[in-house]
């Protein structure tokens, strides 16, 4: 019998590069706040405050996964054997939710201003939202790459790519009321963002929710992780395999594998940790078990 664990690190110089962007994103989205609320209460606007409102939370959700970032790099200790990683996974459920009591907010408003609708000033609102739009647009930009492999840049993406569509509508809003003064125009644009945002965001909370229930990490299949462990010539069976996120970036297995000579035991953990690493698994746990020992059912 033996057991062996191996971790690997690799993602230091990834996080170290979303750090500035992070901080470049959240310098420049709190500067963007207080040009909205100024003009906003200088133009009685409540749209443009509720925006400002709605881009503060943003900010909100932008320092949260950095926090996630520092927890992520602490080190393991006696109560936290795997450091703080998991909450990763917990900020970006929290940055899903956040971003559904946005949608709530957004769709409570419209329906506030379809009941009292109120002149507004269509060239400041537009002239101003324009500006969210390359803020926001920028920010989007800068994280689109990196939300393909992590939770919370796909979550900060989201909410970034959200105020873009928020500031898009409110654009289109201010146009049409400087030119008809239909003012139901803007209700009507921020029940469409809010379709729209609630649709992008319903993915990040089931993934979101599956990895803190220690669910089967997006992009792998129990079957094939099965079959790419048991595919090796002297791999007789594979059982009690279970897949779990560590954190938004790393995963890990844990697996007995059943060998058909012990003389293959090292052989076989060395090929398996490798193919796995190539799945995305970088901390495998392989019990090996010798074929013919009959403890399939039961820990050797």
């Amino acid at each position: 019998m033996a057991h062996e664990h191996h971790h690997h690190h690799h993602h230091t110089p990834k996080m170290t590069s979303l750090n500035g962007i992070f901080i470049l994103s959240i310098t420049l989205n709190l500067l963007f706040v207080g040009v909205e609320a100024t003009i906003g209460l200088l133009e009685g606007s409540l749209s443009l405050l509720s925006d400002a409102g709605h881009n503060l939370s943003d900010v909100f959700s932008l320092v949260l996964v950095l926090v996630a970032f520092q927890l992520a790099k602490v080190h393991p200790n006696a109560h936290y054997t795997y450091g703080y990683k998991k909450s990763t996974v917990l900020i970006s459920l929290l940055n899903a939710i956040i971003l559904l009591v946005a949608v709530g907010a957004i769709i409570i408003e419209s329906i506030h201003k379809f009941r009292e609708p109120s002149p507004l000033n269509g060239v400041a609102i537009s002239w101003t939202a324009g500006v969210g739009i390359l803020i926001n647009g920028a920010t989007a930009l800068l994280l689109m790459k990196g939300q393909k492999n992590d939770l919370n840049v796909r979550g900060a993406f989201l909410h970034m790519a959200a105020d873009t569509l928020v500031s898009v509508g409110v654009v289109i809003s201010g146009i049409v009321i400087a030119l008809t003064g239909w003012t139901v125009i803007d209700p009507v644009v921020s029940l469409l963002i809010a379709a729209v945002i609630l649709v992008s965001t319903w993915n990040l909370l089931s993934d979101s929710l599956r990895l803190s229930l220690d669910g089967m990490p997006e992009g792998l299949t129990l079957d094939h992780v099965e079959a790419t462990l048991k595919n090796h010539p002297h791999v007789s069976d594979v059982h009690h395999i279970h897949v779990w996120a560590i954190s938004t970036t790393d995963n890990a297995l844990t697996a007995h594998i059943v060998v058909n000579h012990p003389d293959h035991f090292e052989e076989v953990k060395h090929d398996l940790k490798h193919r796995l690493k190539d799945l995305g698994i970088a901390h495998a746990t392989l019990e090996t078990e010798l074929e013919g020992s009959h403890c399939h059912d039961a820990c050797c």
